[in-house]
């Protein structure tokens, strides 16, 4: 059959259909969750251009439940979420919107852009969801990963 819809695949389809860069990234982990699409849309619709907030949001949904007072429980997500932040930053130079759309030459407006097709042609923010989901798929994918980086 055909193959299995990858995280930044399921990430730029929910994006394509207006969806903020938040609720696509956080949108591609609703299923596995177990948690109801509609429902994570909503909770996720304020965060706006927040890519990295969808990203820290999916690494937190999926990690294993653990006692608050549980320090290396913590401290393992706590990894988790640097390694995806420095993952995203590492490809794209920064975490922020503002910036990721200057130094794609676009001009970042506080209020959201109609999304046509001239809008789809000169953004890059597909490409920031994709990638965002997919760091937290790989990190969620990786939990071995996590063992041998806490003891450089």
């Amino acid at each position: 059959g055909p193959a299995m819809t990858s995280h930044g695949e399921k990430a730029v389809a929910c994006f394509a259909k207006g969806y903020n860069c938040a609720q696509s990234t956080a949108y591609a982990f609703a299923e596995e969750a177990g948690l109801e699409a509609q429902a994570l849309l909503n909770m996720m619709s304020g965060f706006g251009g927040g890519v990295v907030s969808g990203m820290v949001f999916a690494l937190g949904l999926l990690n294993e439940p653990y006692d608050p007072l549980d320090i290396s429980a913590k401290t393992r997500l706590y990894e988790k979420v640097r390694r995806g932040i420095g993952e995203f930053r590492g490809e794209f130079g920064t975490t922020c919107c503002k910036e990721l759309l200057l130094k794609a030459g676009c001009l970042p407006k506080p209020e959201p852009s109609v999304r046509n097709a001239e809008y789809y042609a000169k953004r890059p923010c597909a490409h920031f969801v994709e990638a965002a989901a997919e760091i937290a798929a790989r990190i969620l994918a990786s939990p071995l990963d996590d063992e041998r980086d806490e003891r450089h």
